[in-house]
């Protein structure tokens, strides 16, 4: 069976607004998710948003959710560099961002689904969940890092 969603939810010890900045803004976006570059970005529902992810070349998604600052999502392919996202090719990457009144900073959520229904032969699938699963992690914590950083 093909694994269909990963989720990972952290705690940031900064503001949602800043949250929201790091997590959307061209040059920090590129940052913690980029190979440092700022991405390029159309902030709207339908718009493009591509990744250059070094050695994994070119990556665009198209934007499916902008709710500053509340929730951001993506589709973005899991076949070959460069090839844009499609029903038969492609995950979800949904952020949620929600106050937490007990440390006045923001949680984060993310979940990444579609995994199961990617087109792809099984072992393919599963080893792109698992190098997603395992990938995701690190990003998170570079995403906090800038949101704490600059908010210190």
């Amino acid at each position: 069976m093909i694994p269909n969603t990963i989720e990972r939810a952290i705690l940031i010890n900064a503001p949602r607004e800043r949250v929201w900045s790091v997590l959307s803004e061209p040059a920090f976006l590129g940052r913690w998710f980029g190979n440092g570059e700022p991405v390029k970005i159309d902030l709207r529902p339908g718009g493009l948003l591509v990744f250059d992810h070094g050695i994994h070349g070119v990556i665009p998604a198209r934007i499916q959710t902008v709710e500053p600052p509340r929730a951001l999502s993506w589709r973005w392919s899991q076949g070959a560099a460069g090839e844009e996202p499609d029903d038969t090719n492609a995950t979800l990457v949904e952020f949620t961002l929600t106050e937490d009144a007990s440390t006045g900073g923001t949680r984060l959520t993310l979940v990444e689904s579609g995994f199961a229904h990617l087109g792809l032969p099984t072992d393919a699938a599963i080893d792109r969940h698992r190098a997603n699963s395992l990938n995701w992690p690190g990003k998170l914590d570079q995403l906090r890092a800038d949101c704490e950083q600059s908010t210190a």
